[in-house]
């Protein structure tokens, strides 16, 4: 069976983590309206995702 010989340092242990840290969302312009948007999701201020229409933001209001 495999047994570490020596134990991992924290810094060994650390800098194999070093990747994992999360990042930000990254936000595009909506092609209609403009406004900030997260990608691949639909446009929470006029209802649009790409070129159609897909929520009526008039039945929400």
């Amino acid at each position: 069976m495999a047994v570490p010989k020596k134990k991992t340092s924290k810094s060994k242990r650390n800098m194999r983590r070093s990747h994992d840290a999360l990042t930000g969302t990254q936000a595009q312009e909506c092609g209609n309206c403009g406004e900030l948007k997260r990608p691949h999701h639909i446009c929470g201020s006029c209802g649009h995702y790409g070129d159609r229409e897909v929520l009526d933001t008039a039945e929400i209001l």
